[in-house]
């Protein structure tokens, strides 16, 4: 009998995936379409459609997504100069709405009338994925196993995983749990769980040089010699490295390459969930660590000092709303119509070296900056565009109210 209720999955390849594309079909009676997008996670991609048609896919979608994430994603949250409490480049939390946003397109293509995804309970993946299908497609039902009290019970640890695949011969590699759980893509490789739930185990330390070391060195076996790196923005995206016109998955690629050299962008912090608990993640970031600092270095000489204010004031919600889920939210949507419009003249030069886990500011130049060697002069102002005099008047009002509340406090 054909099976008229379709799924889309969220789909790796891997043993959580394969074991919930498996218990889906069943336990929905459905024709489950397995969907991976590429967003930069490399050979993990190898042989995937194979194995999901194996363990039942009636289609599978792997579609590359690199340039769209990095255009399309990537850039305007550089732009808005996004980090999530202060250290996290949102690496993972970036990528959930541009997968999502193409699972409701592939289910409105085969008309499918549900998305499923792996995410469990307790993270911030779950999240990410159901407000970007709220906000896209409201209709579409959403299915995750593991708020599915029935899942939990058949799967209560990974062995029983890997007896269901044994027994439903999904093709898998049943291997010893990993010591902690890796993710993947364009922006940064994140590591949590297993022995990073401990704070104070030390993943910098060299004996784990094979754990944490996909896109970068550590920082003590970077080249003992700085490298220089020049990039060219215009309205506040990068568009060349070192005089090569890049889009911008060539931009990326490149300074992944050279950033990890040099191990920067390293980052092992205890972060704030969305769910309410706390999580200890380690991050390697290296091209978009590069690319943050050299977009505020060419932001310090062409952008207005209030509007500059104004956009740093709201860093910290612009990140929370990616963090959060909330790309696809009005509030987000607003909030990058005022960082477009400030980037307008954020276009010029920048140069930096790298060397051993730092960035460090070597240079920028734009024909739009507001910097003025004349005015800032310790010198003679050959412009006269500023009174010294002047400053006894400014300063004397900006303390009139200081001055006024120390003459009260003073007659208490």
């Amino acid at each position: 009998m054909p099976m008229s209720k379709k799924i889309v999955l969220a789909y790796s390849g891997g043993l959580d995936t394969s074991v919930l594309l498996s218990w889906i079909k069943d336990t929905y009676q459905a024709e489950v379409i397995a969907f991976c997008a590429n967003v930069g996670q490399d050979d993990e991609l190898k042989g995937l459609n194979a194995k999901a048609k194996k363990t039942g896919a009636a289609k599978i979608y792997i579609d590359d997504l690199q340039l769209e994430f990095a255009r399309d994603f990537i850039y305007p949250m550089i732009q808005a100069g996004a980090i999530y409490e202060g250290q996290y480049f949102l690496g993972t939390s970036i990528a959930r709405p541009l997968i999502a946003k193409r699972m409701v397109e592939i289910a409105k293509a085969e008309g499918a009338t549900a998305i499923a995804h792996g995410a469990t309970g307790k993270g911030n993946d779950q999240v990410r994925f159901e407000l970007t299908a709220a906000a896209l497609a409201p209709d579409l039902e959403i299915i995750a196993p593991w708020r599915d009290e029935r899942f939990r019970n058949d799967f209560p640890g990974r062995a029983e995983m890997i007896a269901y695949c044994e027994e439903k011969k999904i093709p898998v590699q049943a291997s010893a749990k990993k010591p902690f759980s890796m993710d993947r893509n364009l922006l940064h490789i994140s590591y949590e769980a297993g022995i990073l739930e401990d704070p104070w185990f030390d993943a910098s330390d060299p004996k784990y040089k094979d754990y944490f070391n996909v896109l970068s060195v550590f920082p003590e076996a970077a080249p003992d010699k700085a490298e220089t790196v020049i990039l060219e923005f215009d309205k506040g995206n990068c568009i060349a490295v070192n005089g090569k016109v890049l889009d911008p998955l060539g931009v990326m690629k490149l300074l992944n390459k050279l950033g990890g050299k040099h191990g920067v962008g390293r980052v092992d912090m205890v972060e704030n969930r969305f769910v309410g608990m706390k999580s200890r993640g380690v991050y390697e970031t290296p091209g978009g660590s590069i690319l943050h600092f050299a977009h505020r270095q060419i932001e310090s000489i062409t952008m207005d000092r209030e509007v500059m204010h104004l956009r740093d004031s709201l860093i910290p919600k612009y990140a929370q709303l990616v963090y959060n889920g909330f790309w696809y939210a009005p509030e987000r949507l607003a909030l990058q119509a005022l960082v477009t419009e400030s980037q307008k003249k954020v276009s010029g030069t920048v140069r930096v070296k790298l060397y051993k886990g730092n960035i460090i500011a070597a240079g920028r130049k734009s024909i739009y900056s507001l910097y003025n060697p004349q005015i800032a002069t310790m010198e003679a102002d050959p412009t006269k565009a500023y009174n010294q005099d002047d400053a006894t008047g400014f300063i004397r009002l900006n303390g009139l109210r200081l001055r006024t509340g120390a003459m009260r406090d003073k007659k208490k």
